[in-house]
């Protein structure tokens, strides 16, 4: 289990988000409390009440490249993360903690994931990833392939998403890596399923994924329009602004503040506005 959050509206710290909130994403690095679901010998199926396997923020500014700081240290003994955040203003961050599935414990392994103007995050496994790898890995183009530097299913899945056209297409090039992993595991006889809770962007829309092949996915929220984050949410004059946040988890305890993202679902924000649509898998021709 990993915890993210995103964040897309008008400029705000990114303290006002990562650090200041009574369940904000430092206290989850230590605390978290979604997806404990146990598993049939009665152990956490990929749950784990922390996240200290990495960390990292990636935010959108002046420049062409999105800034990004990434550690392989957990988030709660970083001071150089709270340094950071108490700076940084942004209309446009995403931020991530770790807890590792696939992948060493390594600065490179640490989401977000960075390629041009495009970032991403997730949380989440390909099953069996180390069966297919090799079979996901060379369906990446030969030019993006030289640029996957951890060893994780996430990054991969990244550049795979790349390669199908995330770059015209986002929802398309989604659902085509997705169906590309599923023909794949199915091919190598696992049941186990793809599950994919991410949040990426391409510096103008954030986007999210919430999906898994079986039907039960990693949570996924975002904050209702004019309710929640009012202290930091809002103009001047104290009326509720446009900023939208996705997020694993709560980071309050005001269940009203929050909308579940159903199952199945791509999200796209844009302009304060949060549009769905069905998420549908499909291998490419």
């Amino acid at each position: 289990m990993c915890r993210w959050l995103a964040y897309s509206g008008p400029e705000i710290y990114l303290e006002d988000l990562i650090i200041k909130p009574s369940r904000s994403l430092l206290v989850q690095s230590r605390f978290a409390r979604e997806n404990f679901v146990e598993n049939i010998q009665g152990l956490p199926d990929g749950a784990f009440p922390t996240n200290g396997d990495g960390f990292g923020v990636a935010w959108y500014g002046e420049r062409d490249r999105p800034g990004l700081y990434r550690d392989l240290r957990p988030a709660w003994s970083d001071r150089n993360l709270v340094n950071l955040a108490e700076q940084i203003r942004s209309g446009l961050f995403l931020a991530h903690l770790r807890a590792a599935y696939h992948g060493l414990v390594q600065r490179s392994n640490s989401h977000p994931f960075r390629h041009g103007r495009w970032t991403f995050q997730h949380n989440g496994e390909i099953s069996g990833f180390e069966q297919i790898k090799r079979s996901l890995q060379m369906e990446v183009d030969p030019e993006l392939f030289v640029q996957i530097r951890g060893t994780t299913d996430t990054e991969t899945a990244f550049y795979l998403a790349l390669t199908l056209g995330l770059d015209n297409d986002p929802k398309g090039a989604m659902e085509r890596m997705v169906g590309l992993v599923e023909q794949e595991q199915e091919r190598a006889g696992i049941s186990e399923p793809f599950r994919l809770t991410c949040a990426f962007c391409d510096g103008q829309r954030l986007y999210a994924i919430r999906y898994s092949t079986d039907g039960k996915p990693k949570t996924l929220y975002h904050n209702r329009a004019g309710r929640g984050l009012s202290d930091v949410l809002s103009d001047e004059a104290g009326r509720p602004g446009p900023g939208t946040v996705l997020l694993s988890e709560p980071i309050d305890d005001c269940p009203e503040n929050w909308d579940s993202v159903p199952p199945s679902r791509f999200v796209t924000v844009e302009g304060g506005e949060v549009r769905q649509q069905a998420f549908q898998p499909r291998a490419p021709d």
